[in-house]
């Protein structure tokens, strides 16, 4: 099996644990965005048994080489029982108002699905026991430990799910800041929202008037949060938060 990225793989490595190892297609910090595939990742594309991918919405980059593949492929964001969301009419970034470019621009528009689906409990609950129909399907003999991993996922899914909404209660109205609008299944299933969205080129460094523009922003919110993430370097987070 191949998973297009990191989060799709470990739910596949959930449901395949003590059967086979699934491999993933994206290296780490890679953004599915825009990542530009090698030879040796058309090849993996071409030669897979079962792919399992988000979507158009997500992976840009596939759909183009899916179409000599013969083998099944599954985009995610298809699957019946998923509860999507899509970005709405203010979904956009104070990077926008500072007068800046937002590189999730075409990616973000408002109507458009979100399809960092899987951050949703509900949606990965989905996608697991596609992949445990799947498998068994291809692989009989193994279908009872499929089955009886996906249940042992459910049951750990539900601890997971419970903790969470207890460590998160207390604080669904503090304010924090991301530099990319991929966490509003999460924020969803938890009561909690992100305050603004930095977005910002990740092989560009901001200008002074940019940086300046986002502290100022943050010090309006006072005591707050920054949550940075790869492949924008930590450095720009810094800065913004220093003092």
């Amino acid at each position: 099996m191949l998973t297009s990225i990191k989060p799709l793989q470990l739910i596949a490595a959930a449901v395949q644990d003590g059967v086979a190892v699934p491999e993933v297609l994206l290296p780490p910090g890679a953004s599915p965005h825009n990542y530009a595939l090698r030879p040796s990742d058309v090849r993996k594309v071409q030669s897979v048994d079962l792919l399992y991918w988000i979507g158009p919405d997500m992976e840009g980059f596939l759909p183009r080489v899916l179409k000599s593949r013969t083998a099944p492929s599954v985009a995610v964001q298809d699957l019946p029982g998923l509860k999507l969301r899509h970005f709405a009419e203010d979904s956009h970034s104070h990077a926008e108002e500072a007068g800046q470019p937002d590189e999730h621009d075409h990616d973000h528009r408002p109507g458009t699905l979100d399809a960092h689906l899987w951050l949703s409990p509900i949606n990965a609950r989905v996608i697991a026991t596609k992949m445990a129909a799947d498998l068994s399907a291809a692989d009989p003999a193994n279908a009872p430990r499929y089955q009886s991993n996906l249940k042992a996922f459910d049951e750990r899914l539900d601890a997971l799910d419970a903790r969470l909404k207890a460590r998160l209660a207390g604080i669904s109205g503090k304010p924090y800041f991301v530099f990319h609008e991929a966490f509003d299944y999460f924020e969803d299933a938890y009561g909690l929202k992100h305050a603004g969205v930095f977005s910002v080129a990740a092989e560009v460094q901001p200008g002074a008037q940019h940086v300046a523009a986002m502290r100022a922003r943050l010090q309006e919110v006072g005591k707050t949060c920054v949550f940075s993430e790869p492949p924008l370097r930590p450095r720009l987070a810094e800065t913004l938060v220093a003092g």
